[in-house]
């Protein structure tokens, strides 16, 4: 079993280039991270399989192609990935039979979900999420196979997801007893209350498949709309694993999914324009070429979470042990895979030296391994083209003059990839602009405050940064030339989206629209109004009375309308 790696097999990269002019760059090589049949995790390894479908309310067995899905642990015996399911391979003809099953249950607004009251809303996501529990150990251990997240990453993930739907749901109640009930404004009587837009097509992420998915989800849910989520193909095997929980637990069709190439799938369902709201979470220009596939642009109501190269800024007076240990955290953490990690590194030339060799020395101490071994950070890549892609980086970075700095930096073992500190990355190099998505750290150099205004300036993406200053002088004027440029701005901190109350913004082509566990509930919902004339007692005897009658407006149980009348 080649699990953790010792220091000692690996190169100090210290200057370029490791390869020559005629051969393409490669990163070292260490033996692939793996396990085999005397392994005490090979019992645990998971099989799901996926050759089945949940469109309508049904779950069915899936006769059409499908595909294998692989583990990035390694097999040792052959060498290669371990395979772990098997996901139905859809086309078009299915995708737009899901779409059409969700416009269905949505039925214009008139369905079983959008016209069922909130509570009982409520009561069927909180059975739902009582059955995912029971279900917690074989998600978690999934997530861990097919992504590589470490055990307590991949627990945590759960874990955080069921806060968040709590949260969610606590937040819709207070929300709903301060803003439902009956007013008078100018001698008008209205009742405001937020319901369903439609159907959403949602598209989660591979990185964090539970949490960024249910965050909107749930709330789309909770709202009323009819939900047809696509499975990505990487991280998609724990979707399978929640089909009959769903099915069971909402009305025919409320939930569907789908699976197979996003090319061949999402598009068509587009196209039908059945589809009201898109949830996407991914890249930019993927989700440019979703939206433009719509007929009707025009009433597409949007939530986009997209690319970021979020910034970190080290001034010359920050504390370097805060700076260093931030800045390691912030870069590795699920190995880079995350759209806040930190994607560049500025630090002041005149601590550069300093504050390269102490990162280099944190980064080359990270533990490496198999998901579950203890203490382990570093873990294998679940995308089988990233390493060859951060190869291609790293190599142009080197190739202009930048080194790799840290021990056994970009070795790759199987799928496993110690992470790789470049230094001093220009902007000529693809480091500097390109969003590199895992365990690969660029390190730059300024000398005034004015070139990392420039690069926030001309950057596309607008997430997030990170100032490790102790001057008020130093912090604020890059807090305003920040503060429209980017979502969050993080003092002495990696960049991150929690606590999940606080919203997840972003600008240009980052974001569009917040996430929070309030504004979510604002996204996949619009405001509707009841009013009439105060003055008539028609209308004032309506008003006592139609709380009780109309599922729209009855109100929660524990929550009393407020009422001007």
């Amino acid at each position: 079993r080649h699990g953790s790696l010792p220091h000692s097999m690996f190169v100090l990269l210290l200057a370029p280039p490791l390869s020559s002019a005629s051969a393409p760059f490669a990163l070292p090589t260490a033996p692939p991270a793996s396990v085999d049949a005397s392994d005490s995790m090979w019992d645990s390894r998971p099989f799901v399989d996926g050759r089945k479908t949940c469109i309508g309310g049904k779950v069915e067995a899936w006769s059409g192609p499908s595909e294998e899905v692989t583990s990035p642990v390694f097999d040792a015996r052959t060498g290669k990935r371990l395979v772990i399911g098997q996901l139905a391979t859809m086309g078009e003809v299915d995708a737009v039979r899901a779409v059409e099953a969700s416009a269905a249950a949505w039925d214009r607004g008139q369905g079983a979900w959008p016209q069922m009251s909130l509570a009982e809303r409520i009561e069927r996501v909180e059975g739902a999420v009582a059955a995912l529990k029971e279900r917690r150990d074989e998600i978690v251990n999934v997530l861990m196979w097919e992504i590589a997240k470490n055990s307590a990453d991949a627990a945590a993930e759960f874990d955080r997801t069921v806060a968040f739907i709590g949260k969610t749901i606590e937040t819709l109640r207070r929300l709903d007893e301060e803003s439902a009930g009956w007013r008078v404004v100018s001698g008008v009587m209205a009742f405001v209350r937020r319901a369903a837009v439609g159907v959403m097509m949602l598209l989660g992420p591979y990185n964090y498949p539970f949490n960024e998915t249910y965050a909107a989800l749930i709330p789309a849910l909770l709202m009323g709309n009819v939900v047809l989520m696509k499975i990505p193909n990487v991280g998609g095997l724990a979707h399978v694993l929640t089909f009959e929980v769903w099915a069971e637990a909402l009305p025919k069709g409320t939930l569907s999914f789908i699976s197979g190439s996003g090319r061949a799938t999402v598009p068509p369902v587009m196209r039908t324009g059945l589809v009201d709201v898109l949830g996407f979470i991914g890249g930019s220009k993927a989700g440019d070429a979703i939206l433009k596939e719509h007929p009707a642009p025009h009433r597409l109501k949007a939530f986009l979470q997209l690319d970021a190269k979020n910034l970190g800024v080290v001034a010359p007076d920050a504390d370097l042990d805060v700076a260093v240990g931030q800045c390691v955290v912030g870069s590795t953490s699920y190995n880079g895979q995350r759209c806040t990690a930190i994607k560049l590194i500025l630090v002041h030339h005149s601590i550069a030296d300093e504050f390269v060799r102490r990162l280099a020395s944190a980064v080359a101490a990270l533990p490496r391994g198999l998901p579950w071994e203890e203490g382990v950070l570093i873990t294998p890549l679940p995308e089988p083209k990233k390493p060859a892609y951060l190869a291609e980086l790293v190599g142009d970075a080197v190739a202009k003059g930048a080194r790799v700095v840290n021990e056994g930096g970009g070795t790759l073992a199987g799928a496993l990839m110690t992470p790789a500190v470049v230094f001093p990355v220009s902007r000529e190099m693809r480091l500097w602009h390109e969003e590199q998505f895992g365990p690969v750290i660029p390190v730059g150099v300024y000398r005034d405050e004015a070139e990392v205004v420039e690069y926030v300036r001309s950057s596309p993406f607008g997430q997030q940064a990170a100032l490790f200053t102790q001057s008020t002088d130093a912090a604020a004027p890059l807090i305003d030339a920040l503060s429209t440029s980017v979502g969050r701005i993080n003092l002495n901190t990696q960049c991150g989206r929690s606590p999940d109350e606080l919203p997840f913004s972003g600008r240009r082509s980052s974001a569009l629209g917040t996430m929070s566990v309030s504004e979510a509930l604002r996204v996949f919902s619009t405001e509707t109004v009841v009013a009439g004339k105060a003055a008539q007692e028609p209308n004032r005897r309506l008003a006592k009375e139609l709380p009780s009658s109309s599922a729209f407006m009855r109100a929660l149980a524990d929550t009393p309308y407020r009422d001007e009348l």
